[in-house]
This record gives C-alpha cells, structure tokens and sequence, in this order.
C-alpha cells in the first residue's frame, strides 16, 4: 500500500476508534426530592468527571418523592434513582412494580423529633401531653404511631398537629409546639430560627427506640437491570467513589451541587450533607459494608413498612426487592 493510503487508513481508523470512545451510555437518573446538600453525590460525580471517567453520560432529573420515582423507572421514563427502601416494598406488595433496589444508602432511619435543649423532652415519654408538629404529607406520619406504640405510649396522648414545612422551625422556636417531626438531614434550616430565639436544637432518633431499616437507597428497573448489567455496575462505582468523597469534603459536594443548582446556599448544603453521613457511615454499614443490603435488617425494613400499611407480612419476600450484585466490592 503506497504511503499516503497507509496514512489515510490509519487517520480513518484513529478517527473511528476515538468516535467509539466518546460514543458514552446515556443514564437518566432521579433524585427522588428537590436539589439539598443531602442529595449532592450525583452532582459530584457529575462535576469531578467519575460518571465520565466509567464512560457514562449521566443527566439529572428531580422526582417528587420515592414513588414518583418508582413510577418512572416502572414505566422507563428513568433509569436509575434514589427513593426510600419502605416505599418499593410496598410498590412490590401491592402492584408487583419492576423495580429493585441496587443499593444501600442510608442504613438507619433519617426520622427524628426536633425539640430544644431547653425543653426538658429527653425522651419521646416526654412527648406526652405535648404539641408535636409534622408536615402534612410526611412519610413519617404512617410509623409514627407504631413508634410510639412500640415504646409503650398511647398516640392519643400527644397532639400531633400538621403544618406547612416551612413553619414547623418558627413554631418550634416562639414554642408554639414543643417538638417536630423531621429528618435529620433537615436540621440545618432550623438553626436560624432557633438562633433568633436563643435556642438550641436537640434530636431524638428514631433509630434509638427500635425503628430499625434500611432507609434511601438505589433503584434500578428490571429492564435496565437485564438489558444493561455493566451500565448499572458503571454507574453504581463512580456512585459509590461518589459518595467517599463527599462523605470525606461535604463542602465539596456542596460546591459541585451549586455549580449545577445555582440557586443552592453552599453552607446550609455543606451541613445538610454532613447531617446525612451518619445515616450512612455507622455500625451497620461498617459491619455489612456499604451498600449491602443484609436479610435480617432488610426483614426487620419490610416488617415495619408492612403493619404501617396494613399488609400481611406474607404479602412479600423483601428479598425479590433488591438485586445485591452491583454493589462494589
């Protein structure tokens, strides 16, 4: 072959070869709330290049809640997102959803009671005969009597009240309520209503009075689970270095969410992602491993989820629900 046409066909199939190389999978994935520092991990993985490095072209879309997102990934409008583990099992109860759970995110409950150190409420028998607000449409409202039941209280005795999310921080800093029903990851926003006041927040976990479950984790649809295996394991790698590296610079993780979301306070999500580290570094997931679903808590998860809905517990095996193999090693 004379030289030019030995240069020709070297040039077409460099061009060629690097057209493959950049030829990246395309995921769709949920967040399954709106952009907080407590959802950072995507768009840090997004900004420091893991999705690109693994050869994936990840976009970011905002659910409204674990079962919008479940929706989408049953109908294929996503292919991967984050929604609380309850909410899938239910969905599987119930409608047989083609859904799975890939990974463990949080391994303890994110529910707590917001109170103030000054309150003299130590523990959630304290509660009783107490005004406790919660939003209207929050998760928590299904457990919560089984919570209080579990601890020998009578849900009768304390006056839940719901409100708007936004005015549970007032209400618990002029004592309008003398506690509130929330997620750990949000305490955050109640330091500047509090600080006004003089006062400061004190948590009571759930997970300390027996509420026991795997809580956010990542789901996947069965037809990208078949259809795309290594897709999925890509995308749960650069997740999982993801989610190392914001657990080691949540300001960073911050930083990466407000270069997306521009509208996103740097501190106040800093410290809503350092409010999440618990839920996922703690002694189960140092004992399990991260993002490992393990049958005795993920038994214990399906128990709760199935006497808060009013399911017979043989309605399901939480094992079909989740597909363990993506997970890192």
């Amino acid at each position: 072959m004379a030289p030019y046409f030995r240069g020709l066909a070297a040039a077409c199939l460099l061009a060629a070869t690097s057209s493959f190389a950049l030829a990246a999978d395309k995921i769709t994935f949920s967040i399954d709330w709106l952009p907080a520092g407590d959802k950072a991990v995507p768009y840090l993985a997004i900004q420091k290049g893991l999705f690109a490095a693994e050869g994936l072209d990840v976009s970011i879309q905002v659910g409204r809640g674990s079962s919008d997102v479940i929706t989408k990934l049953a109908t294929g409008t996503v292919d991967i997102g984050t929604g609380g583990l309850a909410a899938l099992l239910q969905a599987r109860a119930q409608d047989n959803v083609p859904v799975k759970a890939i990974y463990s995110v949080y391994t303890l409950q994110p529910d707590a009671i917001f109170t103030t150190a000054d309150s003299g409420i130590a523990s959630l028998k304290d509660l009783v005969g107490k005004k406790v607000a919660t939003a209207t449409f929050s998760s928590s409202n299904v457990v919560w009597p089984l919570v209080l039941e579990s601890n020998g209280i009578d849900p009768a005795k304390i006056d839940l009240i719901k409100v708007d999310p936004g005015a549970m921080g007032p209400m618990l800093a002029t004592g309008k309520v003398a506690a509130t029903i929330n997620w750990v990851t949000v305490a955050p926003a109640f330091e500047g209503p509090l600080g006004e006041t003089g006062k400061k927040l004190k948590t009571l976990e759930w997970s300390n009075y027996g509420f026991d479950g795997y809580g956010l984790s990542v789901f996947a649809s069965e037809k990208m689970i078949k259809e795309r295996p290594e897709v999925v394991r890509k995308f749960l790698k650069a997740y999982a270095k993801a989610t190392d590296m914001a657990i080691a610079d949540p300001a960073a993780a911050a930083a990466a969410l407000k270069a997306m979301v521009p509208e996103v306070d740097v501190a106040v999500a800093t410290k809503q992602f350092a409010a999440s580290v618990p839920l996922t570094v703690n002694a189960i997931s140092k004992k399990d491993g991260m993002g490992v679903f393990e049958k005795t808590l993920l038994v214990k998860t399906w128990e709760w989820t199935a006497k808060s809905q009013k399911i017979a517990l043989d309605k399901l095996d939480p094992s079909v629900a989740v597909d363990g193999s993506f997970v890192p090693k």
